[in-house]
């Protein structure tokens, strides 16, 4: 039979069954798991999968379909494994917000290093607007700015105050969509109002570190309100990658790449100390974003004290 992978607890999946919407509970065979030693998850929700159900009614997954797109990044307990998010998306959501805990910039340029690659289109969604002063929507109108320019669509959202829910319910209409953030941004309040049947636990922010805390356990696709799914994820702390080399940061900051085309060296400059190059032109004149700029720097520093053998191929 062919289902999707609806729910991974790392080694049981509960798979919906093509045909039939019935939900089973598969396991891996051996083989597969030898095959994608380099994955702490040879399987991800969202994948696509053949099964079989032996005498017990247990599923046994035999195949995995290829991905049309897949979201990956390093291993957060093993730097020298790759971990897959999610695969066979349509869009992805990015949630984020300004305080509480404080925005950190730098993750939604990593976020979307592992996007583009694969042409996911992204919203980035500034959640919690209710707690937001005259500075934190100043910041708020900074980052819009920068990333609407850039061609990704940004929403100001409340769960409390009800901000922006018709505007995201919309966008998540009869898509499959990847939901991911820090954790304690409030997205597990955020889609409590997207989807039904179900109410997800809700985490408070802890007082010693400022940082969230997780109230999502397992990767899961749930069905929308208005059709579609969402697939939920973990609150990232630090997302890193092991599987890019330096032109994969470079080409894939969208404005950088477009810029490249007039550099002196093209698409090889690494928009540091070459000369000629438009890229650093155009950020000392204000046409692209400085903190863009900087978080390209600081990733294309980290992929570049890696050791080539840390490195690992693509999914």
């Amino acid at each position: 039979m062919q289902g999707i992978v609806q729910r991974s607890t790392g080694s049981w999946y509960e798979i919906r069954e093509l045909n039939s919407q019935q939900i089973y509970s598969c396991r891996l065979v051996g083989k597969m798991k030898l095959d994608k030693h380099d994955l702490t998850n040879p399987i991800a929700v969202g994948d696509h999968i053949l099964f079989t159900i032996d005498s017990n009614q247990v599923g046994i997954i035999s195949e995995i379909l290829p991905r049309r797109n897949y979201i990956i990044r390093q291993s957060p307990k093993n730097k020298h494994q790759l971990h897959l998010i999610a695969a066979n998306i349509d869009q992805a959501i990015l949630v984020t917000t300004i305080i509480e805990p404080q925005l950190k910039p730098g993750f939604i340029d990593r976020f979307l290093l592992s996007t583009e690659p694969q042409n996911i289109p992204v919203t980035i969604v500034f959640n919690k607007a209710d707690i937001y002063g005259k500075d934190e929507l100043e910041i708020f109108n900074i980052h819009k700015s920068i990333y609407e320019k850039i061609g990704y669509r940004v929403l100001l959202t409340s769960s409390k105050d009800k901000i922006g829910i018709k505007e995201l319910q919309e966008q998540l209409k009869n898509k499959i969509t990847l939901c991911s953030g820090q954790s304690g941004v409030g997205k597990s309040s955020l889609l409590n109002e997207m989807h039904e049947g179900r109410a997800q636990k809700t985490g408070e922010i802890s007082g010693f570190s400022g940082k969230g805390t997780h109230t999502t356990t397992f990767a899961e696709m749930i069905p929308l309100i208005n059709g579609g799914y969402i697939i939920d994820t973990p609150g990232i702390k630090l997302m890193s990658f092991n599987n890019l080399q330096l032109m994969d940061v470079s080409h894939n900051f969208r404005e950088l790449f477009e810029a490249s085309i007039l550099c002196r060296f093209g698409a090889q400059c690494l928009h540091r100390n070459e000369p000629d190059c438009e890229v650093k032109l155009r950020v000392s004149k204000g046409i692209i974003s400085g903190i863009r700029y900087d978080n390209y720097l600081t990733l294309i520093e980290e992929i570049e004290a890696q050791n080539h053998w840390e490195r690992k191929k693509r999914y």
